[in-house]
């Protein structure tokens, strides 16, 4: 009896046992795992950023980036002309073209990009031709007054030297791949320093002519044309302009016919800005 006793609480221990291995493996292993799942790791990509395309621009070395304009700027030029005379009096009339230049220097100062106040000094040598239908008195100043009588349709050549001071306003483009066009127009003071005459019936050829001039005048201008860069901040300028005498370029001396005498000009443009 004993032995049947022994028995069963060996039994009894080893079930014990066992079971409390069972129990202790269920309590190692993790909770909700599968073991034919398998996660993969998860692995950040970096996805570089593309550039943006740009709109393609020309190059132009001339052409500042910054588009800054300078303030002022000074020029010098030298036009080519044609002048010539026009009248109110069918006594006396035009009779030619004379051919002259003007050279000076030039000065802009900008209040905008675009526009600017332009003036300077320029040395005016222009002219005309005039014939009368009458007979006529000419004052020449050589030595002492002469007054020579001018038969009726004989030829008188005027030759005017004009110091004048140019006072307008100057529109410019912005700039491109050529350059800047421009236009400018204004008035220009001017008084008369020389006066010549050329009288071919009389033979007389350079003759002073002040005593038959205006001294002072006042003329408008306008002019057109393209500002081409050479660098350096150089530009090379090109243009055609118009000018017209507002008041009478002649005297009315003695018994001489009245009239009303205005000088025009169309010239050509040749300078350089810096």
């Amino acid at each position: 009896m004993k032995n049947n006793y022994k028995y069963s609480t060996v039994i009894s221990l080893s079930i014990i046992i066992v079971s409390l291995v069972l129990l202790n493996q269920n309590t190692i292993a993790q909770p909700g795992y599968y073991p034919g799942y398998r996660m993969l790791p998860n692995h950040s990509v970096i996805v570089p950023n593309q550039p943006q395309p740009q709109a393609r621009q020309g190059y132009n070395p001339y052409i500042r980036r910054d588009n800054v304009q300078p303030l002022i700027s000074f020029g010098m030029h030298f036009d080519p002309l044609l002048s010539w005379f026009s009248t109110d009096s069918y006594d006396v009339r035009n009779d030619g073209v004379v051919p002259g230049f003007n050279f000076g220097i030039s000065y802009n100062r900008h209040f905008s990009p675009n526009y600017s106040f332009s003036t300077g000094i320029n040395i005016i040598n222009a002219g005309g031709r005039l014939i009368s239908s009458e007979t006529s008195q000419f004052e020449l100043k050589n030595y002492n007054y002469d007054i020579l009588t001018v038969e009726a349709g004989e030829q008188i050549t005027y030759k005017i030297t004009y110091l004048s001071i140019p006072l307008g306003i100057k529109l410019q483009t912005n700039q491109i791949v050529y350059g800047r066009f421009f236009t400018d127009f204004g008035f220009d003071p001017k008084i008369v320093i020389a006066g010549r005459a050329d009288i071919p019936s009389l033979r007389i050829k350079g003759g002073n002519a002040l005593p038959e001039l205006n001294t002072f005048n006042l003329s408008f201008h306008a002019m057109a044309g393209m500002e081409y860069p050479l660098g350096g901040g150089s530009n090379f300028i090109f243009g055609i302009g118009f000018e017209n005498n507002l008041f009478d370029t002649t005297r009315d001396n003695g018994d001489q016919l009245w009239d009303m005498v205005h000088q025009k000009a169309l010239s050509f443009r040749l300078g350089i800005t810096f």
